[in-house]
């Protein structure tokens, strides 16, 4: 932002310049990453378009979950290896989440 201008001021600029700004009511918005998640609950979300290219301006606090895998999996993968379910769910993780080769590599140990 500009020092010393008022938000009237910095929207009249930004629409000459031909940007166009837009409040969007979002109620929730989550990124979803390889290992965890941000879960932002009711969050600020601009649109900001210039010369045809739309961002997005997210604005607001965030939780930060770990990405488990489905239960049912850990489950299937624990009773087709005959091992515990945080054993199944730690080879899970080992193998990216493939189940085949979680079974696989738990009953080598056998």
């Amino acid at each position: 932002m500009i020092p010393n201008m008022n938000p009237k001021q910095m929207k009249k600029l930004m629409k000459r310049a031909g940007i166009k700004t837009k409040e969007l009511p979002v109620n929730e918005i989550i990124f979803i990453f390889d290992d965890k998640k941000w879960e932002f609950a009711d969050p600020q979300v601009t649109e900001i378009d210039m010369m045809g290219q739309k961002t997005f301006q997210v604005i607001g606090t965030y939780v930060e979950k770990e990405m488990g895998f489905p239960e049912e999996d850990i489950k299937l993968v624990a009773e087709k290896a005959n091992v515990s379910e945080e054993e199944a769910e730690k080879a899970l993780k080992e193998t990216g989440g493939d189940i085949a080769e979680a079974i696989l590599n738990l009953s080598k140990g056998d």
